[in-house]
Formats: C-alpha cells, sequence, structure tokens
C-alpha cells in the first residue's frame, strides 16, 4: 500500500482550508453573488438612493435577527419577537401621543420589551418547557393583548413637539443617512462586543454546546437562557419603536412574520440551530442577504407570492449547507 507523500498531504490540507474558508464565509459570498446579479439585472440597484433603502429596509429585520441570534446560540429558538414588536410599538406610539419625550418613551418601550422576553425566558428555564412552545404561546398571547391593547386600530404618534421628535427614529436622517441604519450598525457593534469580549458572551455559546457541562463548569444556565431571551425581546422593542416612529403610527398587526424573517437571517448568518457556533457578523449579512434579494425582486416586479418562495429556498439551501458543513 503506498503511502501518502508530503506534496499530496500539504495539497490536501489546503483544499480543506480552502473549503473551510468558503463555508465559514458563505454567507458573506451569498451576498456579493447576489449584489453583483441584481447589479447586472438592473441599472438603479447600485444607486445611492436604492441601496440606502436597502439598508434601511433591513434594519428592523437585523435588529431583530441580532436579538435572536443570542437565542439561537443557546440552542434555543424565539417565535414571539414579532408580537413583542407590534405590543412594544402600541406602547411607544401611545406615550409618544400622550406628550413624552422619546428620550423616555423609547427606552421605556426597550424595557417593556425586555420584561416581556424576560417572561418567555423564565418559563423555559425552570418550567423546563421546549422554547418553541413557550414562544408559540407568548406570540398568541402578545398578539391578543395587542389587539385588546389597541382595539384592533393604528395608534397615531400624534402631532406634537414629543412625536416630531419620535419620528425622527425611524424616518429621519443623519449626514444624509437614515437613523435606522446608525442603529442597526451601533445594536451589531453592541452585540459582537458582548459575544465575543465579555464573559456572558463565553457563557452563552458554553450553554449552547452543551447545558450539561456549562451546568458543571460552574456557568448559571437558567440566568444565561432568561438573559437571551430578555435581550431579544429588547431589540424587538427597539425595532417597534423604530417601525411606529417611521410610520407615525403602530399598527395592530406590525410585525406578523417578522420573527420567520430573523430566524432566516441568523441560520443565513451561519448560526447553528443546534447552538454554541455562529457569528453576529453572519446574523448582519444574513439579514442583507433577505433585503437585497427583496429589493431585487421588487425592482424586477416579480410577485410578493414568488418572493415568498425564493426567500424559502434561500433558507432551505442556507440549512443544507450548513448540514454538509457540519458533517
Amino acid at each position: 500500500m503506498s503511502t501518502p507523500t508530503p506534496t499530496s498531504s500539504a495539497s490536501g490540507d489546503r483544499r480543506l482550508d480552502i473549503m473551510r474558508l468558503l463555508v465559514d464565509n458563505k454567507a458573506l459570498i451569498a451576498l456579493a453573488l447576489l449584489i453583483a446579479v441584481s447589479a447586472g439585472l438592473s441599472d438603479n440597484f447600485l444607486s445611492a438612493d436604492n441601496l440606502l433603502n436597502v439598508l434601511r429596509q433591513t434594519s428592523i429585520n437585523a435588529i431583530i435577527a441580532m436579538g435572536v441570534t443570542f437565542v439561537i446560540l443557546t440552542a434555543g429558538i424565539d417565535l414571539s419577537v414579532g408580537a413583542v414588536l407590534a405590543l412594544t410599538g402600541a406602547f411607544a406610539a401611545s406615550m409618544t401621543a400622550a406628550g413624552l419625550s422619546p428620550w423616555l418613551s423609547v427606552p421605556g418601550t426597550i424595557i417593556a420589551g425586555a420584561a416581556l422576553g424576560a417572561v418567555s425566558g423564565l418559563f423555559v428555564a425552570f418550567g423546563r418547557i421546549q422554547a418553541f412552545i413557550v414562544t408559540l404561546v407568548a406570540m398568541t398571547v402578545l398578539r391578543g393583548a395587542t389587539l385588546v391593547y389597541t382595539d384592533g386600530r393604528p395608534v397615531s404618534i400624534g402631532v406634537s413637539e414629543a412625536a416630531d421628535s419620535f419620528w425622527n427614529l425611524g424616518g429621519g436622517y443623519w449626514m444624509g443617512v437614515p437613523i435606522p441604519i446608525y442603529m442597526m450598525f451601533f445594536v451589531y457593534v453592541l452585540c459582537w462586543g458582548v459575544l465575543h469580549h465579555t464573559r456572558f458572551g463565553r457563557h452563552v455559546y458554553a450553554v449552547g454546546g452543551g447545558e450539561k457541562v456549562a451546568r458543571l463548569s460552574g456557568i448559571n444556565v437558567n440566568r444565561i437562557k432568561i438573559s437571551v431571551y430578555a435581550i431579544a425581546g429588547a431589540f424587538a422593542a427597539l425595532a417597534g419603536a423604530i417601525l411606529a416612529a417611521r410610520l407615525g403610527s403602530a399598527q395592530p398587526n406590525a410585525g406578523t412574520g417578522y420573527e420567520l424573517d430573523a430566524i432566516a437571517a441568523v441560520v443565513i448568518g451561519g448560526t447553528s440551530l443546534m447552538g454554541g457556533r455562529g457569528r453576529i457578523f453572519g446574523t448582519l449579512i444574513g439579514a442583507l442577504v433577505i433585503g437585497v434579494l427583496n429589493n431585487a425582486l421588487n425592482i424586477m416586479g416579480v410577485s410578493s407570492y414568488f418572493q415568498m418562495i425564493a426567500k424559502g429556498a434561500v433558507i432551505l439551501l442556507a440549512v443544507l449547507i450548513d448540514s454538509r458543513a457540519q458533517k
């Protein structure tokens, strides 16, 4: 039997390194290809106005998805973020209509979202109930609570100095760039710092990598679980405030399906649904992939029905690639 030569072994190692590099950056590669194809199909795609529009539309999903990333890294799931967005958006609009300054209403909204998320975390951590069931129930309850709170009608932010200031959060510009884009990158930097440069971030990865081992290592697993659901709720609430500000009102059915887009962004970005593996940068890129795809299909006049099919195909492809990569 012949033994591999050093040259063939080195060549195999290089191929393996290249494969790993491609797999680790598959979302970024997909985004680059999607941008190239979209630019070739439409002359307007690469215009400054359209690119800013893509980033602004992506910002809501990206902010939610970055919160959901914390949950999925612990091998959990959160189906309630869209409903949290709707209810907290109504809170923000109501407080603004009452004349409360955005410097008070927005932090209050974020705290409310964190509290709603923490309740789900409590049931997951101490109730020992599957996260899928807990957050599915939370989604249903919060959707009903939103309809009760709003009486099934939009909640206007009103016309006042407070309303004008609040509107800037979603519709304003700074140096020619929409404020929601700044908010998206601020959230990204914050999440990146927490996950990669704090003890809490290391514990999040540890819990997702193996809950029993994490407990034996002295990590308070229950506290981590509650915290990640609170983070997801807080970012969903921030997204709800931005959306209500941009529209000038809170819609009772806002955020429908947003939880699926957020999970899709996380999965496309390379975070494993089994927990313990993933990057917040990948989530940002995953959200941009969905945003660019939607924008390109809109420019080409593709029906919204076919857009849903295309989005589903992209998600399925991302899961298949991730599954192959793990093997």
